[in-house]
């Protein structure tokens, strides 16, 4: 097995599944060899469960077109064939909870894209830049769980990326108070524009539980592990509107910010440029060498331009400006289904590796 981890993804025929078997193609440490999905598609070959539905704009990896695809509810049988899954599965929240618990209590790891466990106190929501200090909560969850090596971990929602780590770069000069509207690709809904004709030349107002999300996600990602659990930070206070937009990868934020300790444009950019963490360090396959890109031009970040920055694993910044109102004001990007979703789990998968708690069987 060329001394690669062997990787399941639940739900891989949906468009995050397909990101993960996109991006994991030639991965030096991971390999997929098992792709598990709805009853529908099991027994079927992962090219014919497929069918016309191909989303990415890579071709299908030849290495996983052959593979018969398992029926993701049958635990076990999936779980025995691997090290560790990524979950992308379409389910009601509680019946990703218990799917996710049941392969963890199998002792197979689970990082998850998934929203379902992002509240779970001895759950780890971690961007690896910022809090990666966070997975030592699996040893308290492996307790609840009565698991040796089985855990679930997961990453936050894919609105929060062109904003929190910028926020984080600033923790110094103490913001405190944060306005954000996001600008959000149909992607992040799972569609493309041929599924969706609708959206072209259109803005919808509203995307269903997105803004408590954007608003509370950041403080867990700013918490401290507490007696076995993770607590929020109680600041910076952040209210948020997101908007779908008529774009098809790539969420935009315009945000506006209050600091306590003022800083100058030029410490801002600085620490911009400056940011990195734990996944540099180690050189972690995934990660951008640049997290984080200062753009000067006027016009900038833009999505055409932009949104691939770092094979779409990097924010890029702009147009930070003194506002009227608040202190600052900027714009950030970040591709959605790359950082913000598949790309953002490997990136918690490898760290995990890298800190013992993914392993080989």
């Amino acid at each position: 097995m060329n001394g690669k981890l062997k990787v399941g993804i639940l739900g891989g025929t949906g468009m995050v599944g397909q990101r993960f078997i996109a991006l994991l193609e030639n991965h030096p440490w991971f390999e997929v060899t098992t792709i598990a999905a709805s009853p529908r598609s099991a027994g079927k070959t992962y090219e014919d469960a497929v069918g016309d539905r191909w989303k990415m704009t890579t071709p299908m990896p030849e290495a996983v077109k052959k593979i018969t695809v398992m029926n993701v509810n049958e635990v076990d049988q999936v779980a025995s064939q691997v090290d560790f899954v990524f979950s992308a599965v379409d389910m009601t929240k509680e019946e990703i909870r218990a799917i996710e618990e049941a392969y963890a209590k199998t002792e197979t790891p689970v990082v998850s894209n998934n929203s379902a466990h992002r509240w779970t106190p001895d759950v780890p929501m971690v961007i690896p830049e910022i809090n990666p200090e966070h997975m030592k909560v699996i040893e308290f969850q492996k307790k609840r769980l009565g698991t040796e090596r089985g855990f679930v971990a997961v990453k936050p929602n894919c609105s929060i990326q062109s904003y929190a780590p910028v926020l984080t770069a600033w923790m110094e000069f103490e913001p405190y108070e944060v306005v954000a509207t996001t600008y959000q690709a149909i992607s992040g809904a799972g569609k493309t524009f041929k599924d969706w004709p609708e959206m072209e030349g259109n803005i919808i107002p509203y995307i269903g539980g997105e803004e408590e999300k954007s608003e509370k996600e950041p403080l867990r990602i700013w918490g401290e592990i507490k007696d076995g659990v993770i607590v929020p930070a109680a600041s910076p206070v952040i209210t948020c509107q997101c908007i779908r937009v008529p774009v098809l990868n790539g969420h935009t934020a315009a945000v506006f910010v209050k600091f306590r300790k003022k800083p100058t444009k030029e410490q801002l950019i600085e620490k911009l440029r400056a940011f990195k963490g734990i996944p540099q360090e180690l050189q972690l396959p995934s990660a951008p060498k640049q997290f984080i890109q200062y753009l000067e031009e006027d016009n900038r970040p833009q999505v055409t331009m932009d949104v691939d920055y770092e094979n779409g694993m990097g924010v890029s910044v702009g147009r930070i400006r003194e506002d009227s109102v608040y202190d600052w004001k900027f714009v950030g990007l970040s591709h959605n289904t790359v950082r913000g979703a598949a790309g953002g789990a490997v990136l918690c998968a490898e760290l995990l590796k890298a800190q013992g708690y993914i392993t080989a069987k």
